[in-house]
């Protein structure tokens, strides 16, 4: 069990790029369809100020969080924003994130909590700026 252990903590670091990586490419489509309408989703018909602010923020920092730029603090905005959103657009509707739609938001959030004490991994542009200095 040992070597299996040490086996999968190898490949770590590359894994922690891969999750940075593919959280930042959730929050960039979720950015593209508020503000681009792109795919058109019947609940971004119509959607208030708030929402395009949040399109806007999803679309920027997962763009960054795809590159790997600037990765801590990005992920902190991101995690404060979903944060926001759990708070604002889901848990007014019920207290059970089951019931009122805010597990993704949650999930989001800690996901986000979690890259800002993690760093985001080899494969990223922060990596790269740090091995150049």
């Amino acid at each position: 069990m040992d070597k299996f252990n040490k086996t999968l903590a190898a490949a770590e670091p590359i894994i922690l790029s891969v999750f940075r990586i593919i959280l930042g490419l959730l929050l960039f489509q979720y950015g593209v369809a508020k503000i681009f309408k792109f795919p058109a989703l019947p609940y971004f018909a119509n959607p208030p100020p708030l929402i395009y602010a949040a399109g806007a923020i999803e679309l920027v920092l997962g763009g960054l969080l795809i590159l790997g730029l600037l990765t801590r603090p990005v992920a902190f905005i991101l995690s404060g924003e979903m944060a926001f959103a759990y708070f604002i657009g889901h848990f007014p509707k019920d207290f059970y994130p089951l019931i009122n739609g805010g597990s993704g938001a949650i999930l989001f959030c800690f996901a986000c909590l979690y890259l800002v004490f993690a760093g985001g991994g080899p494969l990223s542009l922060d990596a790269i700026m740090g091995k150049k200095r």
